[in-house]
């Protein structure tokens, strides 16, 4: 049987673990209790001489029953008594605030200890109860909010649609699509069901929607007087907000506020905005995200307050048993009736919200307005494992077959190693350096798992959908059996006196069924993750025209670690592409000037991406933090130009230029990782150079982590030092250096996701706040 802290610990939502019951800590006390206990008991030298047995034994007995029963009795409703009191907010504010307070009516062996206990039950009871307050005061706003918003989309829904029938029967259906007849007031999918309509309304359709939209205190500019403009038409006071998160919206919005600034100056009496179709569909997207995330957040109070009531009837329980006395049924009375308990708020908006979903957003369907509301976490196959270790195991037999035919076919001699290892080295270093990325990601997500780091809402994964720990580990044992098999037939053939030019092809067909998997439209090998992956570097590739989102930057770093993968494709292309590999003349694209030029723009392009996600970050939140960052990747940019310029041209002036950009850009990487990506080397932290919360119990990991990512970063000197050591050589120190930097970023990626953890446990953040579409601006006319 699972013990209750281990049960607690596993449902307990992370982000409000601050604010849950303390159980472990009154578990604790309970202990003291009981050792308390246990000196009071002193050998006691019996002086009840059995002289036989009485005629009077079984009347003493008898009465000794019915006095401890007595006694039982009255200490149930003597024991302790629960008082509460009403207390004003602690920065002075009108909220008064109910608190409970213990006293001991009958008094203990340990007085001391009980008290104590009490005390700190109180003060839990009291932390759980203003947190519910607090959070179903929070969601019951946000809950008047919804319904105001979605009552002004049924408006302008009902007043357009009424407007487009009209026009149709007046003959003006030229002016709107005839695509849908149907009443938009049946409350159907507006994408599916409403049809487009003017973008410049005539007056009269926008007296009716200024009249629909008043009804809910959206105002405009001079409404009591329709105050118009000289193409008259009224000023409208209302915008629709739609974030810019595509290319399409990221430019029609820097086009708007050009054309608001230049053309459409309130000075000179320009007109207000005007709604269209487009924007009233991404407004009612916008609207259900938030009711589909309010009901998800309504569910987590829910869960709170049980999780809770069930951890308060734990700990009184094993109070009672230790103190043999029974005052958990007078404390759970109080607890049932405590705000988080009684308080039905929360079921009833859940309800509610439930009934508009299904109503407005779910064509009447509850099962599938249940679809958008529901987290299933639906199990991979229960014989991964069984998978992993077969792979695993091939994997090793496979490279030690290979390295043994190695030896003895001499492929690594000087006659053959330039051609051999030119050849076949970019493609299968390629796929090992993905398949070791995936492995770091696997370790991350057992880590994060392993310490309740909620990775998949930081990073807005979909439950049902995310990758699990074991099938990261799948897929990189699955990719390295199936390339190091290739090297092993593609040397098998060379040995057997095949042309080269045949056997090239083997690790560009290997390539191209890599390419094909990777975009397969079929519902086959985690489909939702590569199609995920896909849009992810889309998004990335399009900075700044996309919003950066905390998954998009956080692959953007991983592409930066990557930059050797980058180049690995650069050549294993230049060699299919260019035909090469028919001739087997592997130096035709390392001579090309366009090759030697565009390795300039693959090694800059991941820190120019990352740097563009700054800038768009910097414009949408106007925090000079991300200019920084900024800083950071052009520093990194200009390092690794000079770098390359250096292994091209080596001369003491360009030796001088590596080292002093290395150096800036390593100290500004260094200082970038501990204090803003990690939140470490706080002075005035009470854990010292670290931060207040840590979330492993371990100091010295930290501190080893710290020196770990130091020496790694740094690991750019062996470009500086230049070893003649011939080209297998050369080329296995390229991969073993690359190798670290993709350790390194995957041991900066835990700590990175738990300070971000750490950030939301501290807001207390555990669901999206989605932006709403409908606002009023301040505007005077």
């Amino acid at each position: 049987m699972v013990k209750f802290s281990k049960e607690l610990e596993a449902q307990l939502i992370p982000e409000w673990k601050d604010a849950f019951v303390n159980y472990w800590l009154l578990k604790k006390h309970v202990k003291k209790i009981k050792l308390s206990r246990k000196p009071k008991h002193h050998h006691v030298p019996d002086t009840n001489y059995d002289f036989g047995r009485s005629i009077f034994d079984p009347v003493r007995a008898l009465l000794r029953r019915i006095t401890g029963r007595t006694n039982n009795a009255a200490n149930n409703h003597e024991i302790i008594q629960v008082k509460s009191r009403i207390s004003t907010g602690e920065d002075g504010e009108d909220e008064e605030v109910e608190l409970y307070e213990t006293e001991l009516v009958q008094l203990f062996s340990e007085e001391d200890e009980v008290k104590v206990f009490f005390e700190m039950l109180d003060d839990e009871l009291n932390k759980v109860n203003q947190f519910y307050k607090n959070k179903e005061s929070e969601f019951l706003e946000r809950g008047e909010i919804l319904n105001k918003q979605l009552q002004i989309l049924l408006d302008l829904k009902r007043v357009l649609g009424d407007r487009r029938r009209k026009h149709q029967a007046t003959g003006g259906a030229s002016a709107f699509t005839s695509r849908s007849t149907s009443s938009v007031g049946r409350n159907s999918d507006f994408s599916e069901s409403q049809s487009e309509y003017c973008d410049s309304p005539n007056d009269s359709q926008t007296d009716d929607v200024i009249a629909a939209l008043e009804k809910n205190g959206i105002n405009f500019i001079n409404s009591a007087t329709r105050a118009k403009t000289k193409k008259g038409k009224p000023k409208m006071a209302m915008r629709i907000d739609i974030p810019a998160t595509t290319p399409t919206r990221t430019i029609a919005a820097v086009t708007s506020m050009l054309w608001e600034d230049l053309v459409n100056n309130p000075k000179k009496g320009g007109g207000g905005e005007y709604i269209n179709r487009k924007k009233i569909q991404c407004a009612e997207k916008m609207v259900r995200g938030a009711f589909v995330e309010l009901y998800r957040g309504l569910g987590l109070l829910k869960t709170y307050s049980s999780l809770n009531m069930v951890a308060f009837t734990k700990i009184l329980k094993k109070f009672d048993k230790v103190a043999n006395q029974q005052a958990s049924a007078s404390y759970l009375k109080v607890v049932k009736r405590s705000h988080f308990i009684s308080s039905d708020k929360v079921v009833r908006l859940m309800d509610e919200v439930e009934s508009l979903f299904t109503q407005h957003f779910a064509n009447n369907d509850r099962k599938k307005a249940m679809k958008f509301f529901e987290t299933p976490t639906t199990q991979r196959f229960s014989h991964g494992y069984f998978f992993v270790g077969l792979f695993t195991g091939s994997f090793v037999t496979l490279f030690t077959v290979y390295a043994i035919l190695a030896h003895l076919s001499g492929m690594f001699s000087p006659q053959t190693e330039a051609a051999y290892v030119e050849t076949v080295y970019p493609v299968f270093s390629m796929f090992a350096l993905l398949s070791l990325h995936l492995f770091m990601y696997g370790c991350n997500m057992f880590m994060w798992k392993s310490t309740r780091i909620n990775y998949n809402f930081i990073l807005e994964f979909q439950p049902s959908t995310a990758l699990k720990y074991r099938d990261a580990f799948l897929i990189c044992t699955c990719l390295m059996t199936a390339v190091v098999g290739a090297m092993v037939i593609h040397l098998i053939l060379l040995s057997t006196g095949f042309s080269p030019h045949q056997v090239d092809l083997i690790p560009g067909i290997l390539l191209l069924c890599f390419f094909l998997l990777l975009i397969c439209p079929l519902n086959v090998f985690y489909r939702p993750t590569r199609f995920c992956f896909l849009r992810i570097i889309r998004n990335i590739v399009c900075s700044p025209f996309y919003k950066v989102l905390m998954v998009d930057f956080f692959m953007a770093d991983q592409l930066t670690s990557q930059i050797p993968l980058l180049r690995h494709m650069e050549s294993a292309a230049c060699y299919f592409l260019a035909g090469s590999f028919k001739t087997h003349r592997y130096e035709t694209c390392k001579s090309g000037k366009l090759y030697r030029e565009l390795a300039y723009v693959i090694s800059f392009t991941p820190y120019y991406w990352r740097a563009m996600q700054c800038a768009r970050r910097w414009f949408d939140e106007c925090n000079i933090d991300h200019l920084a960052n900024l800083g950071k990747y052009v520093s990194a940019m200009v390092a690794a130009g000079a770098r390359l310029t250096y292994a091209r041209q080596p001369s003491q002036l360009w030796m001088i230029i590596v080292l002093l950009t290395s150096v800036v850009a390593t100290v500004y990487q260094l200082y970038w990782d501990f204090v803003k990506d990690w939140g470490l080397l706080k002075p005035k932290s009470k854990n010292p150079w670290l931060r207040d919360d840590l979330i492993l119990k371990n100091k010295g990991i930290y501190y080893a982590s710290i020196a770990l990512n130091f020496v790694l970063r740094v690991a750019w000197v062996e470009t500086v030092m230049r070893f003649n050591i011939g080209m297998f050589g050369s080329r296995l120190i390229d991969f073993f250096l690359a190798s670290l930097e993709v350790i390194r970023r995957g041991h900066w990626n835990y700590y990175r996701l738990e300070n971000e953890h750490l950030n939301n446990v501290g807001k207390f953040r555990a669901v999206k706040t989605v932006p709403l579409p409908f606002r009023e601006t301040d505007s005077d006319g």
